[in-house]
């Protein structure tokens, strides 16, 4: 007991256990069988005092290769994030507060957030956004049960070509729904468009589409948005919001719910999260969305406020009328989306798009200029392009990680029969000599 870095003295533990009416910390845990509990001591080496602690990870934090060249992507992207955001998360009214329920002490996080839902509104097209969701995978998920709740349907028609992670997490969520999940065949990277007409009918309740799709190919969403217009069930699509700075708005093309990864709006990548899921829907699903809304009021003095206009979630209404169980309104992550859309504006995510676009286009060239490295799909694609190689990915990825860069990701993971395919993905922070430097360090790795 003497090896902690707990403060309280033995005397003042042995007062508190006195108190409690028990004559050891091991009695508390008395009520667990004897074969649940662990005895013994835990394989951990003995505490070392804070300067060595700090030297140790350190060393630790040393063993990750932070200057590789990063082409890394599948969902989490090496954007730039400008300074101005983490000065403004570093506030203490922002990083300390409280889920917002008192709307008199809450107007800083009240705004913040009431901005954040507007932008999205005007870059996605949704008539409302929310500003409660985990990730991208779990904006799907969400998405799938508000189409349950909304429509008489209970088939999910879910394109192949979604990410195999946000494919997981809807089934998972769905599990003892009782919906049926429905996956759609692909061609050539993208939904086969000509398979889904048969299998409509008035027990679907979603169309399920990720533009750019996990392959970073562009779906037909205008085509797939006519389909389902005379449909009941409705047309969901998981979106780039970088790719929205030059692509039509989802909500435009007839989505009724746009959901997607934030975390490309001025958020770390920090070694898989935190990530911010977004959400938006039409003015006919506001009612139906998870989460919490946002809204703009006036107080009895006239002047400009803000409070929680809708909270869906049981822990505010009746549970049988709850959306869903979602339990946090990632504020902060929010925020950092917020800030950045507001310094780039418009025209600054066109720039960042284009520029990630252009760059892409470049460092595809220059691949597939590598002997033996192939195109396996063609067609408009946004960032990310896959990569057929000679050799096995996972192979060319450890031998390109040691020449320092992280080249892509082995799409042999998620597809037994692509473990040949590299992603790669290239934003607007890689220079041209970085994309020159991975196509030579390539040429060598396989010759």
């Amino acid at each position: 007991m003497g090896k902690h870095y707990l403060p309280n003295t033995g005397p003042q533990r042995r007062q508190i256990l006195q108190a409690i009416g028990v004559g050891a910390v091991e009695d508390l845990f008395s009520y667990i069988p004897e074969k649940l509990r662990f005895s013994g001591l835990l394989n951990l080496p003995d505490p070392i005092a804070e300067p060595q602690l700090v030297d140790h990870m350190e060393e630790l934090a040393g063993k990750n290769n932070v200057e590789a060249v990063n082409f890394l992507g599948g969902g989490i992207y090496d954007h730039y994030v400008p300074a101005a955001i983490d000065h403004v998360l570093s506030r203490s009214e922002f990083y300390t507060a409280y889920t917002p329920y008192q709307p008199e002490v809450s107007q800083g996080t009240l705004q913040a957030i009431f901005e954040y839902q507007s932008m999205l509104c005007q870059l996605t097209g949704a008539a409302a956004a929310n500003a409660s969701l985990y990730d991208g995978a779990t904006t799907v998920a969400e998405a799938a049960l508000l189409a349950l709740n909304a429509t008489k349907g209970r088939r999910l028609l879910v394109a192949g070509s979604m990410h195999p992670s946000y494919r997981q997490v809807l089934a998972t969520y769905l599990e003892d729904f009782g919906a049926e999940i429905e996956e759609l065949p692909l061609e050539g990277g993208k939904l086969k468009a000509e398979a889904i007409a048969p299998r409509l009918g008035n027990d679907v309740a979603a169309l399920i589409v990720q533009s750019p799709n996990f392959f970073g190919i562009i779906e037909d969403l205008p085509a797939l948005g006519k389909l389902m217009a005379a449909e009941k069930g409705l047309f969901v699509v998981a979106t780039d919001p970088i790719a929205l700075g030059i692509l039509e708005a989802p909500g435009a093309l007839g989505a009724d719910v746009i959901t997607g990864e934030g975390q490309s709006l001025g958020i770390n990548q920090s070694f898989g999260g935190p990530l911010l899921g977004f959400m938006g829907v039409a003015d006919k699903l506001v009612r139906k969305m998870p989460g919490r809304v946002v809204g703009q009021t006036a107080d009895a003095k006239g002047r400009r406020g803000f409070v929680l206009t809708l909270q869906t979630r049981e822990q505010h209404i009746r549970r049988e009328k709850a959306t869903s169980n979602i339990c946090s309104n990632q504020a902060l992550c929010a925020l950092a989306a917020s800030v950045y859309m507001s310094l780039m504006g418009p025209q600054g995510l066109r720039e960042v798009a284009a520029q990630s676009l252009a760059k892409a286009a470049f460092a595809r060239e220059q691949m597939t200029a590598v002997p033996g490295v192939e195109l396996p799909f063609a067609g408009p694609f946004f960032k990310e392009f896959v990569l057929k190689l000679p050799q096995p990915a996972a192979k060319v990825i450890a031998a390109m990680a040691d020449k320092g860069y992280y080249v892509g990701i082995d799409l042999g993971r998620f597809f037994p029969d692509m473990n040949d395919c590299l992603l790669m993905a290239v934003t607007e922070k890689r220079s041209k000599s970085e994309i020159l430097g991975c196509a030579a360090a390539l040429r060598e790795v396989l010759a």
